[in-house]
């Protein structure tokens, strides 16, 4: 008796244990297929695509995947480029000084040879742990979106011109506030300055850029700022205002002539027809009365 007991204690204590272990199994599970969001200001790191500097061309690890590194290192911050999550100013990088390896690889980018391909993850990452953990080495493509910076220049042979000031455009979940805030779009690209030069870059100086980082909340484009709602697509408010004031000037111009010029000169010619009693041409203006033709000149009409 004492026995079965036994027996039926341990087939419970067996049973209690893989209970509690597929639960622990469910739990961990569970976690795995949750992902965080982001919050206002959290910090995105942003890894960039390793290449060679002799053929630009992208390099993988030993298990064949692409290799991402950090961006290099700004001066402002003393670390690798983050963008922080809906904030929208104006940020430097200034990298100190460009190695010889980097300004090779500046003039495929610039040249157009082989793009500037960065990534930034779509969401933080979780560790095993379940804390946040964006590492540059993970290569999950559906966790990350890309981000190229498309740097405008012109490639001389003893050095480059940059045109450093760039815009950033992100675009997140129609809501962050209601939904899983996470990135779905993002791109940079170089703007020219109209008010001074591109930067003249050599080896050993150092490259500040620009960034100019803009957050829309919604996959589309924002509306045009050059384009009047109502006007159609090219049709703008400059053209409107630029044709009524054109047919102003032209009535003005008109009137300003008819009644310094033309009205004078037939009211002269008018004058002379009626001191002259009658006689000779009459103004095609002022017909004549009375006893004159209709026609604007003396007698009857047509003669035979």
């Amino acid at each position: 008796m004492l026995l079965s007991s036994h027996r039926i204690f341990l087939h419970f204590h067996e049973i209690s244990a893989l209970l509690v272990g597929l639960v622990l199994l469910v739990e961990a599970k569970t976690k795995s297929d949750e992902k965080a969001s982001y919050v206002s200001g959290q910090a995105i790191p942003v890894t960039c695509l390793n290449r060679t500097i002799d053929t630009g061309e992208h390099i993988t690890d030993s298990a064949g995947q692409l290799q991402y590194i950090p961006f290099p290192i700004c001066n402002e911050t003393n670390r690798p480029l983050e963008l922080l999550f809906g904030i929208e100013k104006d940020t430097s990088c200034t990298i100190a000084a460009i190695s010889d390896e980097f300004f090779h690889l500046l003039e495929f980018y610039v040249h157009n040879d082989a793009p500037l391909t960065c990534r930034i993850p779509t969401h933080p990452l979780l560790s095993a742990a379940g804390t946040s953990a964006m590492s540059a080495s993970t290569t999950v493509a559906e966790d990350y979106i890309p981000l190229i910076f498309a740097l405008a220049g012109t490639l001389q042979s003893s050095h480059l011109h940059i045109n450093t000031r760039m815009n950033v455009i992100l675009h997140t979940s129609p809501d962050p506030a209601k939904e899983e805030a996470d990135i779905l779009a993002a791109t940079a690209y170089s703007v020219p300055s109209l008010s001074r030069n591109s930067t003249k870059i050599i080896i050993g100086d150092p490259l500040s850029l620009q960034l100019k980082v803009k957050w829309y909340t919604t996959p589309s484009l924002p509306p045009s700022t050059t384009q009047l709602s109502g006007l159609g697509g090219h049709v703008h408010f400059s053209t409107v205002v630029y044709c009524l004031l054109s047919a102003g000037v032209g009535v003005a111009g008109s009137l300003a002539y008819f009644r310094g010029v033309e009205l004078p000169r037939r009211m002269r010619r008018y004058g002379k027809d009626r001191v002259g009693g009658g006689g000779g041409e009459r103004g095609y203006a002022f017909p004549g009365s009375g006893a004159l033709g209709m026609n604007g000149y003396g007698g009857s009409g047509k003669r035979d």
